[in-house]
């Protein structure tokens, strides 16, 4: 697995550029299956979203029980869910908004922070504080690859992270754009699919992404 590096710290990977988001909960046994099939079909990287009370002890288990899978917290809204999702093991955090005071903390306490940014405004900010890469959240809401360009026109170094709408159908346009490190998905854990374990279908979904994003670039 191959990183991309910033000033010495990890991101994400340059060859498997699609994450996972949510849908986990229901028991060890239960999130050991969607780990193992998302690990089988070639995506090591999770990210865990604090919607569920689930989240915290779903990121323990996959850091204690999967140490070569990169998980992060999602959906972080407090430096009190920062601290759980520390805690639990968690390598990066991601929060859906530009929060000056999660950036600071995450900063402090030496965890990766990737905030939501789908302004200037708050890309400005973002690069003010030494970030560089961000989430843009809810990518095709607010406006998708035409909007990350035209926000990535001023700042060479900055990368972006789009989530929120990516699917198949879309993923290529915003994946040949070089401004782009990764994009995050959820459609290969449908929510179907997980209410019935049905792992192979995951693992199965799982592969075909990871072949879709690597036959872009």
């Amino acid at each position: 697995m191959a990183y991309l590096w910033y000033d010495g710290k990890t991101y994400e990977s340059q060859k498997l550029r699609v994450h996972i988001l949510d849908r986990v909960g229901g028991g060890d046994a239960f999130v050991s299956g969607i780990i193992y099939a998302l690990m089988a079909g070639g995506l090591p990287c999770a990210e865990v979203t604090f919607r569920t009370q689930a989240a915290k002890e779903s990121i323990r288990l996959m850091a204690e029980e999967y140490p070569d899978m990169l998980v992060g917290a999602g959906t972080v809204l407090t430096t009190t869910q920062v601290d759980e999702a520390m805690e639990a093991g968690a390598k990066f955090i991601v929060s859906p908004g530009f929060d000056p005071e999660i950036v600071d903390y995450c900063q402090e306490k030496g965890i990766e922070i990737f905030p939501g940014c789908v302004s200037p405004s708050e890309v400005a900010q973002a690069v003010k504080k030494g970030l560089k890469v961000v989430k843009f959240f809810p990518a095709e809401q607010a406006g998708g690859i035409d909007m990350i360009k035209a926000m990535a026109a001023p700042y060479h170094e900055l990368k972006f992270m789009p989530t929120g709408g990516i699917n198949p159908n879309n993923l290529e346009k915003y994946l040949k754009f070089d401004k782009i490190l990764c994009c995050g998905g959820s459609w290969m854990v449908k929510g179907d699919l997980v209410k019935a374990g049905d792992f192979d279908k995951i693992e199965q979904l799982t592969k075909e992404a990871k072949k879709l994003a690597q036959g872009i670039r």
